[in-house]
């Protein structure tokens, strides 16, 4: 794994998006995320495209999404709902390469520097305020995902 910027903190703007959500385990998450990508840039060819976590339970489900970030507000249009990464103080850090290192490189600086993540217990697992992926390499372009330059996004408690 090489680390391209960061680990830092950056405030992020709001952006809109248009996405498919869905609930999966995490043996197989990433099979349907590469679907949910198909299915998004059939309706959406421009646009940067994310991986959010909502709810994280690795021995369980994880509750998912794949977004096109937008210029506005979209319209629903069947599974494709709008939404909103909301702004905010973010943990970040941009690699190429494994996204399991990466993850545990990001969380480990979080906890290394007294940081706190938005994020609440839930029945379902753990609920982020904003956790993300976002492909800075076109995943339609480069189909190997150890290639892609991918920013990670954990949005800070207040």
């Amino acid at each position: 794994m090489e680390i391209i910027e960061g680990p830092a903190v950056a405030a992020l703007p709001e952006r809109h998006y248009a996405g498919i959500r869905a609930v999966t385990p995490f043996k197989g998450m990433f099979g349907v995320r590469d679907q949910l990508m198909k299915d998004l840039h059939a309706r959406f060819d421009q646009g940067d495209t994310f991986f959010r976590l909502h709810v994280i339970d690795m021995a369980g489900e994880m509750h998912i999404e794949v977004g096109i970030v937008t210029g506005a507000a979209v319209k629903p249009d069947g599974r494709i709902l709008p939404g909103v990464l909301p702004a905010g103080d973010y943990a970040t850090m941009t690699y190429v390469g494994h996204g399991r290192r990466a993850t545990r490189t990001l969380l480990e600086w979080i906890r290394g520097n007294d940081l706190t993540m938005d994020c609440a217990p839930d029945p379902a697992g753990d609920r982020f305020g904003c956790r993300y992926e976002l492909y800075r390499t076109d995943p339609r372009t480069e189909p190997m995902k150890t290639r892609w330059r991918t920013q990670l996004a954990i949005r800070l408690d207040r």
